[in-house]
């Protein structure tokens, strides 16, 4: 009995978590108007794709989604490299000063971020970046956050392994690539997860940075969309849905992987 309740529980929860995801689905497929009327629908009554269309047509939306797509895609894989390259670093090579410039980042991650994007802006206007990709790839090739969580999945790895390959002639580069980056998968896949939905919801930053439309990112133009169509509650709801699909797809796709980082980071 018990754990039919812990189950009922846990299915009533799970529906709780869905029910506002479906209805914007159900929302996306109704005629215009049809979301707003009374009493309510929960379902459409002639399903249709228009508002999607309208998107990809009428607002030229697929640009938008492809630069969110890019830009994501280059941040997660680059940030994984470098993420990976220092927190091995701060785990297994030992440097003058490792221990105090690891405590000086741990102590960085109180300050908010909001704080340093003045100076950050200046900085990439100076260089030239602004209204660029790359004024938006840059600030994210590397995080505290990410050092940190390979960091700690790194020390669990036995330095006897490293050594033994050293011994055999291999190179810290080979080191990296044959032996700590497969042992490093779980905490990696979680990391570029992270990374991932980081960079494809990012609104502020891109916000600032990009003044061209041609570059601006999804989360940014259908802000401006709401601010054109704030009536039109369906086109809007096929919007955010075409912002939420790749992130479940995603996760459900690299879910076992996700999940298997997560444990074995709190066991570690």
């Amino acid at each position: 009995m018990r754990r039919a309740l812990l189950h009922a529980a846990l299915a009533a929860g799970a529906a709780l978590t869905l029910a506002p995801l479906l209805w914007m689905l159900s929302v996306s497929f109704m005629p215009a108007g049809e979301a707003t009327g009374l009493p309510p629908r929960l379902l459409p009554s002639e399903p249709t794709l228009e508002h999607y269309r309208a998107l990809f047509t009428r607002l030229h939306l697929a640009r938008a989604f492809a630069n969110s797509a890019l830009l994501a895609a280059a941040i997660t894989a680059v940030s994984l490299l470098l993420n990976a390259l220092a927190g091995y670093a701060f785990a297994k090579l030992a440097f003058p000063g490792r221990d105090r410039l690891f405590r000086g980042l741990l102590a960085a991650l109180v300050i908010p971020g909001q704080l340093g994007m003045l100076p950050l802006f200046l900085m990439l206007k100076e260089m030239g970046l602004v209204n660029s990709y790359l004024g938006i790839l840059v600030p994210g090739l590397a995080s505290i956050f990410g050092i940190f969580l390979v960091r700690q999945y790194a020390l669990s790895i036995p330095d006897a392994v490293l050594d033994a390959a050293r011994v055999d002639g291999a190179s810290e580069l080979r080191v990296f690539v044959s032996i700590v980056l497969p042992l490093c998968r779980p905490i990696l896949v979680t990391l570029a997860i992270f990374t991932f939905l980081g960079a494809w919801n990012d609104f502020l930053w891109p916000l600032i940075v990009l003044s061209d439309e041609d570059l601006q990112t999804l989360p940014v133009a259908l802000a401006n969309l709401l601010g054109e169509h704030a009536q039109d509650v369906e086109l809007m709801m096929a919007g955010s849905v075409l912002t939420t699909l790749p992130v479940v797809v995603l996760f459900a796709l690299f879910q076992r992987h996700y999940l298997e980082g997560i444990s074995a980071g709190s066991v570690r």
